[in-house]
């Protein structure tokens, strides 16, 4: 009987644990299809308030308890002052302002759709002398994809717009196509600069698929419809056209980053080659050496800095994955730096 009772419990919580999976799943499904249907909301965070809160909360931190009250009534005048000097700013002259955009590549520069709507929408409120600065971090990767995004930030210098590109870690290939658009360029000393020039790698298992006796038929309209195959036999033919479309994007490439920074030596510069920061400077790939929070900083005390970013609404669902994300990512970065860890211990 006590053997009947345990299994009957063992399967009603099986049931419940399934039953709870089942009902996790379909919420998720049903937020995951309310984030698709949801319109992208835009986040606005005005950097110089950002910056003013954490030194008073650093500085009542290091404050003795007895004298935080009278910092508190400090802090409160300062802030009325503030309020009436930009009242009266706003009846003579508009402050400058700084919107800062970041866009983080990936191969297929998937951010770009986002990107443009968050170009779109600065452009359509910014004034002549406002200054768009944009913290870029990309290695490259496709051609069409990355040409669609430098082509986002040329609509900025279009609409007479100043643009700064910082690069605190690495802008090279598709990325440095993406930089070269920008009136100024900042570089961390030892950010990843240039890389101008293309690389194509096509496996090809032709001599292993015939060794099995494994004909491929590969048919065509058209000479150059397809040069370099993976299954079937390349010829030398196709790998000079293959050769031939890859030196023509590499002028393109040139073409378009000397047209943008017209004092380098192109021919000299589009080798492939990539530069840190401090070093890209005297080549003129860079126009100065610093770090994006120190420019920032720096502008903050001119002008009103706004950090601008559209993204999905953030809902439950979203939450989750980006925890799932971070989490994954942390783990995996936890292992790389042990196993890095374990070969200095071996040494």
């Amino acid at each position: 009987m006590s053997e009947w009772v345990a299994e009957v419990a063992m399967f009603a919580v099986q049931t419940t644990i399934v039953m709870a999976l089942l009902g996790i799943g379909l919420l998720l499904f049903a937020h995951s299809k309310q984030d698709k249907e949801s319109d992208l909301k835009l986040y606005i965070e005005p950097l110089n308030n950002q910056r003013r809160r954490r030194g008073r909360r650093l500085r009542l931190a290091a404050t003795l308890p007895a004298a935080r009250k009278k910092l508190m009534k400090a802090f409160r005048t300062e802030d009325k002052k503030r309020q009436k000097g930009h009242k009266h700013e706003h009846d003579a002259v508009q402050e400058s302002r700084v919107w800062v955009l970041d866009f983080h590549g990936d191969l297929k520069a998937s951010q770009t759709e986002h990107f443009a709507q968050e170009v779109s929408a600065i452009i359509d409120v910014a004034n002549k002398d406002d200054e768009v600065v944009v913290r870029l971090e990309s290695a490259g990767g496709l051609v069409h994809a990355y040409g669609l995004a430098a082509a986002q930030l040329d609509r900025l210098r279009v609409a007479g717009l100043t643009t700064t590109v910082c690069i605190d870690k690495v802008a090279a290939s598709g990325g440095y196509l993406m930089a070269c658009t920008a009136q100024h360029i900042k570089a961390a000393p030892f950010a990843v600069i240039g890389s101008i020039g293309v690389v194509a790698q096509v496996p090809n298992i032709h001599r292993l698929l015939k060794r099995h006796d494994i004909d491929v038929e590969l048919l065509t309209a058209g000479k150059y419809k397809r040069t370099l195959t993976v299954l079937g036999e390349n010829t030398e033919e196709g790998k000079a056209k293959f050769l031939e479309d890859l030196e023509n994007t590499h002028r393109l490439f040139k073409s378009y980053v000397a047209e943008r920074r017209p004092t380098m030596d192109i021919d000299t510069l589009a080798t492939g080659e990539i530069w840190y920061g401090s070093e890209a400077l005297p080549q003129l790939l860079v126009d100065s050496v610093g770090t994006s929070e120190a420019y920032l900083v720096e502008r903050m005390a001119q002008a009103r800095v706004y950090a601008v970013k559209l993204e999905p609404p953030k809902t439950v669902s979203r939450k989750l994955g980006l925890a799932v994300s971070a989490g994954v990512e942390k783990a995996a970065l936890k292992a790389l730096g042990l196993i890095d860890a374990a070969g200095w211990q071996r040494r």
